[in-house]
């Protein structure tokens, strides 16, 4: 359960991320324990949480990054991630990106189309040098989440279709400068129904062997990221069930001798350990509802606008008090900047000290400077 040191936050300036360490520590020990049972591979994916002492914390624990640009290539390296652990995948990646990750010789790029592969070649003969890739195939799996976080259906703008599969194995075999190591896959995020998981593995069973059967082993099967987390009960769920999830995986994935599978966790890793700390500014009596605006909003948070996601939201100061209904919103200039609505809390009143729950992925790493607002600061549960 995350403690939240309410005497101490009196001094500092809301709104702020707060990060529970022992949580974070918690977290990764287990997925190290859980993926190794089977001899799996982590990635951190970086887009959930490029915090520097979150991702020091990470690299301490041996897991590899994934990244999706190459400015979060540049802020892995400056944090001390290995090459070697270093994926790259996105469908825009520019020649600037694609040389970065030449130079420095990372593990793979995972390639998202025909045009892209085509790329990757003339840079890296331009390099001097031979680029690792892996396919990131559309396997049509539908994840069953929120549409703007469905990446593997066919009308998703990511990955290679399975109908354009054929073509560019046969032109990549006519490139002398990209090497195939296996199959790249990620169907989408927040999902908590590990059959969508079973799904996934019974495709690549099917892909796999068709690789085969045209003579490409894929060494590599990497099979995304995407697992989700308990955002409307935090304190029962802080940390995913990695076992069940990794389990599956062990149990459905038809694996060849030599292979190796890969992982790209983000979320799962770091949601739960961190938290945006707002205070009421006003509790104001609307014509039928009752609005508590507090100092965090939209551009600290975007979550709940930019998906309609839901967060707990908690009044730490009077966590007791008498449930009445509020809309807790921002303060910016926005009808979206909203946290809730109709939401049973404890009597809110100005100064209260209220958490968003759950906001460790997709919250600091998301802030934007609208309204021309600061950034808000971080501070973490073994130094604050």
């Amino acid at each position: 359960m995350t403690v939240f040191p309410i005497e101490k936050f009196k001094k500092l300036q809301t709104p702020f991320y707060y990060y529970d360490m022992d949580l974070l520590e918690k977290t990764l020990s287990l997925v190290n324990e859980e993926s190794e049972k089977y001899d799996f591979n982590v990635h951190y994916a970086i887009k959930a949480n490029a915090n520097d002492r979150i991702l020091e914390k990470i690299r301490q624990k041996g897991f590899g990054i994934d990244c999706v640009s190459g400015y979060e290539i540049k802020k892995a390296l400056e944090i001390g991630f290995t090459p070697d652990g270093i994926v790259f995948a996105g469908v825009g990646k520019a020649d600037w990106e694609i040389e970065l990750g030449l130079k420095h010789d990372i593990a793979c790029f995972n390639v998202e189309s025909l045009p892209e592969l085509e790329i990757i070649n003339e840079l890296a003969q331009n390099a001097g040098k031979k680029a690792r890739v892996a396919f990131r195939i559309n396997p049509n799996v539908n994840a069953n989440t929120h549409h703007y976080i469905t990446t593997g259906l066919d009308e998703n703008k990511f990955g290679i279709s399975m109908t354009d599969l054929e073509k560019v194995i046969d032109r990549m075999k006519e490139l002398n400068h990209v090497e195939f190591e296996g199959m790249h896959f990620h169907i989408g995020s927040q999902i908590t129904d590990l059959d969508n998981f079973k799904d996934l593995c019974l495709r690549i069973n099917e892909l796999q062997d068709w690789f085969i059967s045209r003579h490409l082993f894929p060494r590599i099967i990497n099979v995304g990221g995407g697992f989700g987390i308990d955002y409307e009960d935090p304190e029962s769920h802080p940390v995913p069930d990695f076992s069940s999830y990794f389990k599956v995986f062990k149990d459905f994935l038809d694996l060849k001798s030599g292979q190796e599978v890969h992982f790209e966790l983000g979320r799962s890793v770091v949601a739960q350990c961190g938290n945006l700390i707002s205070r009421v500014l006003y509790v104001k009596e609307g014509v039928k509802t009752r609005f508590a605006i507090i100092d965090a909003g939209m551009t600290d948070l975007i979550r709940p606008a930019l998906y309609q996601a839901s967060h707990k939201v908690q009044n730490l100061t009077n966590p007791g008090g008498e449930k009445k209904k509020y809309d807790v919103v921002g303060p910016i200039c926005e009808s979206s900047d909203s946290f809730g609505k109709a939401l049973d809390l404890p009597e809110m009143k100005r100064g209260d000290f209220v958490a968003i729950r759950s906001a460790g992925a997709y919250g600091e790493v998301m802030v934007s400077r609208y309204n021309l607002r600061e950034e808000p600061k971080a501070y973490y549960s073994d130094t604050i």
